[in-house]
C-alpha cells in the first residue's frame, strides 16, 4: 500500500498530504465511496456542513471502524463552519452538529468555510430569499475566530483554520489570534496556481490545502485542464495520467490535495501518485500554465465587505 506523507502543522500535529474531497458527493453514494477509499488506503477526508452529506460519511467511517480496518486515530477528518454560524456563540453548537452527524467525538481540523457571513434563517441553510438572493450579514470573521478557538479549548477540534481567505484576511486573523490558524483551504490547480497566496501562507507557517486540484469545470465548460497539451506531454513522459500529474504537482509544492471522485477506479488512480517525481523543469512548465482562472468565484457576493477574491 502506498504510504501517504504527512504535513506538520504549526501546532506540531500532522495531516496526510493527500485526502478525499466530498463536495457534491451525493448522500446515496458517499457512504460506499468512503468505505472504498478507506480500503484503498485513504485516511484523510474533507467534509463540510453545507455539503449535506456528513451523516452518510459518518456511516461509512463507522462501518470501517467497527470492522477494525482503521482506528479513529488513523483518520484525519476535516469539517467546515457554514456562513450562517459566524457569530461567536454559534460556533460551538455548529461544530457539535457536524460531530453528531459524523458520529465523532472530535475533528482533526475545523475550518471557517468562507470569510463572509450570512443571516441565519430557520430551515434555510442556504440563506437565500425567495428571489434567490443571498441574505448576508456583517459579522466580522475575527469574531468568528474567537468561537473557533473555543472549539480547541473544548477538545472538539484538534486544529483550526480558514478556507477561501486572502492574505489580508489571514493577517487580520493572525493579528487577533490566541490560537494560530494551521491551514488555509483554497481553490488551486495549474490554471490557478495561487503562488503568491501559498508563499504568504507558508511564510507564516500556515499549510495550504488545494481544492478543485483537477480544474474540472464547475461552471465553465471551456476549460478542460486534463486535456491541456503541456500536461498531456508531461504525463506521457512519466507514464501517468494528466490527473495524476496535476495531483503530484501540488504534493511537490508541499500543498495538501483533496481530489473528489465517486468512482472506485478514480479513487485508485488519484491515490497512485507517490511512486514518481516530477522534475524541476517539468514543475516549472506546469507553473507556467497559470492563467489566474478561478472557477469558484461566488461572484454574486463581490460587493460584500469580506469578499476575498479582489485581493491575492
Amino acid at each position: 500500500m502506498n504510504k501517504v506523507p504527512f504535513i506538520k502543522f504549526n501546532n506540531g500535529l500532522k495531516c496526510p498530504i493527500f485526502g478525499l474531497g466530498t463536495w457534491k458527493s451525493n448522500p446515496g453514494e458517499v457512504t460506499q465511496v468512503v468505505k472504498d477509499a478507506i480500503d484503498i488506503g485513504y485516511r484523510h477526508f474533507d467534509c463540510a456542513f453545507i455539503y449535506e452529506n456528513e451523516k452518510e460519511i459518518g456511516k461509512g467511517i463507522k462501518e470501517k471502524l467497527d470492522e477494525g480496518v482503521v482506528k479513529r486515530e488513523d483518520l484525519f477528518i476535516t469539517s467546515k463552519l457554514w456562513n450562517t454560524k459566524h457569530e461567536k456563540e454559534k460556533v460551538l453548537p455548529a461544530i457539535k452538529a457536524s460531530l453528531k452527524d459524523l458520529g465523532l467525538d472530535y475533528l482533526d481540523l475545523y475550518l471557517v468555510h468562507w470569510p463572509f457571513a450570512f443571516q441565519e434563517i430557520p430551515g434555510n441553510i442556504w440563506a437565500k430569499d425567495e428571489k434567490g438572493h443571498w441574505l448576508t450579514s456583517d459579522v466580522d470573521f475575527t469574531e468568528t475566530w474567537k468561537g473557533m478557538e473555543e472549539c480547541v479549548d473544548n477538545g472538539l477540534a484538534k486544529s483550526i483554520g480558514v478556507s477561501n481567505f486572502n492574505t489580508k484576511q489571514i493577517q487580520a486573523v493572525l493579528d487577533i489570534a490566541r490560537i494560530k490558524p494551521v491551514n488555509n483551504q483554497i481553490e488551486c490547480y495549474p490554471y490557478l496556481n495561487q503562488k503568491k497566496l501559498i508563499d504568504f501562507c507558508h511564510a507564516h507557517d500556515i499549510s495550504v490545502t488545494s481544492y478543485g486540484p483537477l480544474g474540472r469545470p464547475f461552471m465553465d465548460n471551456s476549460l478542460q485542464l486534463l486535456d491541456d497539451p503541456v500536461l498531456m506531454q508531461i504525463s506521457a513522459k512519466y507514464n501517468k495520467s494528466p490527473a495524476q500529474v496535476a495531483l503530484r504537482y501540488q504534493v511537490q509544492r508541499n500543498v495538501i490535495v483533496i481530489p473528489k471522485t465517486i468512482t472506485k477506479s478514480r479513487l485508485h488512480e488519484n491515490f497512485n501518485i507517490f511512486d514518481f517525481n516530477i522534475s524541476t523543469e517539468d514543475m516549472k512548465s506546469i507553473d507556467e500554465l497559470d492563467r489566474n482562472k478561478r472557477l469558484v468565484t461566488f461572484s454574486e457576493l463581490s460587493k460584500h465587505k469580506h469578499y476575498p477574491f479582489l485581493e491575492d
